[in-house]
């Protein structure tokens, strides 16, 4: 299969063997994102309400924290 980018005078050419690398590399990270989320998380959920409030987190924005953690700031 052949795609070709208007504006452009090259011609990419994507085989499927390139797309499934590219979705499992996809996976892959997406898997890491989720893991550090999960981590984070669950670290954080352990602490005691004492131990949050050393750090200057309400329990309630553990969630963002490790969204932020995990994906970054968008």
């Amino acid at each position: 299969m052949t795609v070709t980018t208007y504006g452009n005078t090259a011609a990419t050419s994507t085989t499927l063997r390139d797309r499934i690398a590219d979705r499992l590399r996809l996976a892959r990270v997406q898997w890491g994102q989720w893991r550090v989320y999960r981590q984070t998380l669950n670290e954080l959920s352990a602490l005691s309400d004492r131990d949050l409030a050393d750090l200057a987190i309400a329990r309630s924005n553990i969630p963002w924290i490790a969204m932020e953690a995990a994906y970054g700031t968008k």
